[in-house]
């Protein structure tokens, strides 16, 4: 393997991916021309390079039984998903994604657990069109998807002062250093596409080589003491230290976290990252170029379920992997520093900016911005920034917010709300403003259960339960996934529901709202309208029991959840 670039001149015993990275010239592929050919879909080859350029192909399941029981070919749709660091968005970036949604989309603007918006049902013959329109608001699909650095997360609150300014002057510096440097994404999506698939001699991609990395690589940066971006489920875990209050003294590096698992696969597993070293604020950029070129060189190429840095880390040790960092920056790593944190905040409600001007966080459930019976969110959001022109930010929590609003506006913005039936995220329960769920089925291939669609009315009667069991006020997280790669972080919550198959979850107890622990099995295969139910006994003995200010993950984790599940043998024995 050549260590200047991570590429290996034999490609015998590498997985097919790998094979298909290392001939595409620099992510070119066969992708200009099969945009042009009259066809629905792209050839398995090149739906693997799409995926670096942002893009998903998928199908629409709902319609898959009838298709077949027709004769026809699958309905084919790709999945967009823009690039959006620390989730930052103009309102000529919100617009253009509107437009997007609402001319080639299947109508809903989806915002990511990762800060991301994603487009469903875009069809290929508008793709190019799509991603131009994208640009054109100065984002980028480049990195929303593939192996490689995917969308850097930093905190979203607007809030003016000099710590959180340092800090977004070195997720900007971040984002340049790990994005990839091939022109291709140009050539094919901005400038028209080019005949040739074979990289420039002259192009550097120095950093990523020819294979770019065995897997997907995320990022995260967290203020010292405000976990809101979960930064223990990344691969790279950045953490900001405040000097006295007042501007950025230097980062905790963390490294080795990631959620995906693989069912009946133990050697797959959750987890969280770990405290590597202290560096100085002007030496983040190097080491997390250095923590990329570890991966690159020593990471897994044969096997992907084995390929996420996370396994490197485990199967080395940190010792190891440290020293292999060390050798690759001209400056001694510290030791890492201890870190405490206190309660997330999801910035949600009203808050002061520090510059005269205030920020509204507005809840969207299971990050879904779309026009229903109930609500017309999409066009309501819509007039909001068409007036107000507010920049907008994305949470880790699929919510967003309202940035900028004068005090004499905040009227309007209610106003403009409420006229189109969005509730205020102050009103919300706490079990809703607290749980998140992946798209899952329709669109995604990977999920082997529901979960956006089914988690509304699943999450409603835990609230009702909570309610009546005189929990109501707590701050307790649900997650649920339609599979377990971990999408919406279910291992790291108070509670986590894990699609197993249709109609089917696992259930996991005992993370901390904190998101430093991962949580544990507690029940399998749990039928769907089982699920508030078998957290009755759990949540009725957690009243009963707890200690003072102890919250459900850490009173989960005391007792031990093996501990529960055989207190409550019974009621499960009916749930599955």
């Amino acid at each position: 393997m050549c260590k200047a670039c991570g590429c290996t001149a034999d490609l015998d015993g590498l997985s097919k991916v790998e094979q298909v990275k290392a001939s595409s010239g620099h992510l070119r592929g066969t992708i200009a021309s099969e945009l042009g050919q009259n066809s629905d879909e792209f050839t398995e080859d090149t739906a693997q390079l799409l995926k670096f350029h942002g893009v998903y192909q998928q199908e629409d399941r709902d319609r898959r039984k009838e298709a077949r029981a027709r004769g026809l070919p699958k309905l084919h749709m790709m999945m967009v998903r823009t690039r959006v660091p620390g989730g930052v968005v103009s309102p000529d970036g919100y617009i253009a994604h509107d437009d997007i949604a609402g001319r080639w989309g299947n109508g809903s603007l989806r915002l990511t657990t990762r800060q991301d918006f994603q487009l469903h049902g875009v069809l290929k013959g508008d793709l190019r069109e799509a991603i131009h329109s994208i640009n054109r608001s100065l984002l980028t699909t480049l990195g929303g998807c593939g192996d490689q650095e995917r969308n850097i997360m930093s905190c979203p609150a607007p809030v003016s002062d000099p710590f959180r300014t340092a800090v977004s002057a070195a997720v900007s510096d971040l984002v340049r250093a790990l994005t990839p440097s091939t022109r291709a994404y140009h050539e094919i999506w901005i400038d028209g596409a080019l005949a040739d698939t074979s990289a420039p001699s002259d192009e550097d991609e120095s950093l990523y080589g020819e294979q770019y990395l065995p897997r997907k690589f995320k990022t995260a940066v967290a203020l010292d003491g405000d976990n809101c971006v979960d930064v223990y489920a990344n691969d790279l875990g950045l953490v900001a230290r405040s000097r006295d209050g007042d501007g950025l003294d230097g980062f905790e590096v963390l490294v080795g976290g990631g959620l995906g698992r693989t069912h009946n696969k133990p050697e797959t597993f959750p987890t969280v990252a770990m405290p590597l070293a202290h560096v100085d604020a002007s030496e983040v950029v190097a080491v997390s170029r250095a923590v990329v070129g570890v991966q690159r060189d020593w990471g897994n190429r044969t096997d992907r379920r084995h390929a996420r840095l996370k396994y490197l880390v485990h199967d080395r040790g940190i010792e190891w992997f440290f020293d292999r960092v060390q050798e690759r920056v001209d400056f001694r790593l510290q030791p890492p520093r201890p870190l405490r944190w206190k309660p997330v905040d999801d910035h949600l409600g009203w808050h002061e900016q520090g510059d005269g001007l205030l920020f509204y966080g507005l809840y969207v459930e299971n990050g879904r911005i779309a026009d229903t019976a109930g609500s017309a969110m999409r066009t309501g959001l819509r007039r909001l920034v068409d007036q107000l022109r507010p920049s907008l930010r994305i949470t880790a929590q699929q919510n967003l917010i309202i940035c900028g609003i004068a005090p004499a506006e905040r009227a309007v913005v209610q106003q403009l709300l409420g006229d189109h039936g969005i509730s205020p995220s102050e009103s919300l329960p706490n079990a809703l403003r607290h749980s998140m769920a992946c798209p899952a089925v329709p669109t995604c291939g990977l999920a082997v259960a529901e979960a956006e669609r089914v988690m509304p009315d699943v999450i409603r009667e835990i609230a009702a339960l909570l309610d009546e069991l005189g929990l109501g006020d707590e701050r307790i997280s649900v997650r649920m996934t339609g599979c377990p790669n971990g999408c919406a972080r279910p291992y790291l919550g108070d509670v986590g529901f894990v699609g197993t198959t249709l109609g089917k979850y696992d259930v996991y107890l005992g993370g901390d709202f904190e998101g430093t622990r991962l949580n544990h099995l507690y029940a399998h295969n749990v039928r769907l309208e089982e699920l508030a139910r078998v957290l009755r006994s759990p949540l009725t003995a957690f009243r009963d029991e707890r200690q003072p200010h102890e919250s459900f993950g850490n009173w989960c984790h005391r007792i031990g959840v093996d501990a529960i599940r055989e207190r409550h043998a019974d009621a499960l024995a009916v749930a599955s």
